[in-house]
């Protein structure tokens, strides 16, 4: 059946088709992807690689790739796929022109597995289409519309490539040139809710596994719970009392005599042996304090040897300064080469820095030390004596004094440095800012200038268009003129000589219907304008024509002038219903031979 349940496989349908020209066959099944298939159902290809994608030199199918399936990527621009002529059971496929640029698709919705399938044959059936587009991939279903368009939903997303490969195509069905067995292909993504929720459903899936992932990863990398606690009994009690008063073991067991307090484990019965825990404890302090003094007695002897070490090298230093002094005398130094004269004089400069620096850490430490002196003096006062306290404390005073005075005469003359710094800068700022500002006026007059000499220019070229129009017009109007003239001419003469003939020409004077020489003119205007239009010409029409050669003519005018003029124009009525329309005719032709 051909209904939307379809379960069809490659695998399991050999396909047999008729094929005329079977390289062409491979070549075409090549590009679409699949190993292609003879009349017996056995691959032509035997060492056909479906991974190597649509044609040679194609990247291999990328499973990572958007839609979450396995999507082969799209065909260079540089390298077009050489489509070839598709024979199937019931019709023939034909390639469309290779220059043509490719047919232009809609964006790709995520996790599309539906293409839509349009220029359909009137003839085709379901079966046709089923048999052209089973070659892409498995068919879940096929929707199909009276107005030659389908839709068809894959097992795969990568199947959608394979049939938006065949869009373009001229379908023929069997060997019918009749146009409802023919058709071209147009092959397009489609947006389906069942493609919309598969996706979602994936997409969920793989952020749970990221998710999973990552908790796998935090959990490799989280640092190692601590042991369980043990819980409480006179044993577990007697071993952590022990572990308390053996140094090594205190942390692990104090850590154990705490969580038992958090947990409430003490209660009347428990409550000497926590007593005497806690005891071991505080005894610790004392240890921990012995300790303490332990190293910070180490620290001080390391301390003077360091200071004793760093004073000899001092003195070292010093002693290699003053052989480099006594070198750079005038006794000594003019028996030296150039050369060894600049080596000297480079070693000690860098002798001289090295030995400042260490002379800077010993101050340091020396002051350190006399800080630390002056905390225990001044935390222990009642060993101070009173004298003794107060000549310190005035000499202390003396020398912060001076120290201030020193330093705010140092800020003093950094202030004025500093001022004298800015001045000289704001005068030479202030003379570059008026040069600056000078140039940019100049140049902003100067682009000025430019813009209205280009609008002039531009306006002068408008005015010699506008002069040449006016002149053309000028001489059209003449021309036209002359012909009205020849034209009234003429029909005055005509005119002339009927009068002679029927009537006295003192009768046709008084019973003119023309009034004015501007009634002439306008007569043989409309009269040259209608006799061009044979078929008549609404009065509008007349009048925007003649509004051409003197705005000041209306239409009312116009239509009692012609309405005076029987013989020489006639209204008729054209049209049915709503298109009725009156339109003037020319008949001064009968009009002559009726007057």
């Amino acid at each position: 059946s051909t209904d939307g349940g379809r379960n069809l496989s490659l695998d399991s349908i050999p396909m047999g088709l008729p094929m005329s020209d079977p390289t062409a066959w491979a070549t075409a099944m090549n590009n679409l992807g699949m190993a292609p298939m003879g009349m017996t159902g056995q691959p032509l290809l035997p060492d056909f690689d479906p991974a190597l994608g649509m044609m040679t030199g194609i990247p291999p199918i990328n499973p990572m790739m958007p839609g979450l399936g396995i999507v082969p990527p799209p065909i260079p621009p540089d390298m077009p796929a050489v489509k070839e002529i598709i024979h199937c059971k019931s019709c023939t496929l034909f390639p469309p022109n290779p220059h043509l640029p490719p047919p232009a698709t809609r964006e790709r919705p995520p996790g599309c597995k539906t293409v839509f399938v349009g220029g359909l044959p009137e003839n085709g059936t379901e079966q046709i289409i089923m048999e052209v587009f089973e070659q892409c991939g498995e068919v879940i279903a096929i929707r199909k519309s009276k107005k030659n368009f389908c839709h068809i939903r894959f097992a795969e997303e990568f199947m959608v490539d394979k049939a938006l490969y065949l869009s373009g195509y001229r379908i023929r069905l069997g060997s019918s040139t009749d146009k409802k067995d023919t058709g071209r292909l147009h092959v397009d993504f489609a947006q389906a809710r069942d493609d919309l929720y598969e996706w979602e459903c994936k997409q969920r899936m793989l952020a749970r596994e990221e998710r999973h992932r990552r908790r796998m990863a935090e959990e490799r990398f989280r640092p190692p719970s601590p042991p369980p606690v043990v819980h409480y009994s006179d044993h577990e009690c007697s071993v952590v009392a022990e572990k308390l008063k053996d140094d090594t073991k205190f942390s692990e067991a104090i850590q154990t005599l705490l969580t038992w307090i958090e947990r409430g484990e003490v209660n009347r019965r428990t409550a000497n042996n926590f007593y005497s825990m806690i005891q071991s404890a505080n005894s610790h302090i004392r240890r921990l304090v012995n300790e303490k003094a332990a190293h910070e007695k180490e620290m001080e002897e390391a301390k003077e040897k360091f200071k004793l070490a760093l004073s000899g090298i001092l003195v070292q230093f010093e002693q290699i300064v003053a052989v480099y002094h006594s070198a750079s005398k005038q006794k000594a130094w003019d028996h030296f080469t150039k050369a060894q004269r600049k080596n000297i004089s480079v070693w000690c400069k860098q002798a001289e820095e090295i030995r400042n620096i260490h002379n800077d850490e010993l101050m340091g430490i020396r002051r350190e030390e006399e800080m630390e002196m002056s905390d225990e003096e001044i935390e222990d006062p009642s060993e101070m004596k009173e004298t003794e306290e107060s000549a310190l404390v005035s000499q202390v005073e003396a020398l912060k004094e001076e120290n201030d005075s020193l330093r705010w005469q140092l800020d003093a003359y950094r202030n004025e440095v500093e001022l004298l710094k800015q001045e000289q800068g704001k005068a030479t700022r202030d003379e570059d800012t008026t040069k600056e500002q000078q140039m940019k006026l100049l140049q902003q007059a100067l682009q000025g200038m430019q813009k209205h000499l280009l609008k002039v220019q531009e306006e002068y070229k408008k005015r010699e268009a506008e002069l040449e129009k006016v002149k053309e017009d000028k001489l059209k109007i003449e021309t036209l003129l002359e012909n009205l003239k020849e034209q009234e001419s003429s029909t005055s003469r005509v005119c002339a000589c009927s009068q002679e003939k029927e009537c006295p020409v003192e009768k046709t004077l008084s019973n003119s219907p023309v009034k004015s020489e501007r009634e002439v003119l306008l007569v043989g205007i409309i009269s040259t304008f209608l006799h061009v239009h044979p078929f008549g010409a609404s009065i509008e029409y007349i009048c925007s024509y003649l509004q051409r050669l003197d705005s000041k003519i209306c239409t009312a005018e116009v239509e009692v002038l012609m309405t005076r003029l029987q013989n020489t124009f006639r209204q008729e009525l054209s049209g049915v219903g709503a298109s009725l329309e009156k339109r003037w005719k020319f008949c001064g032709f009968d009009g002559l031979k009726m007057t």
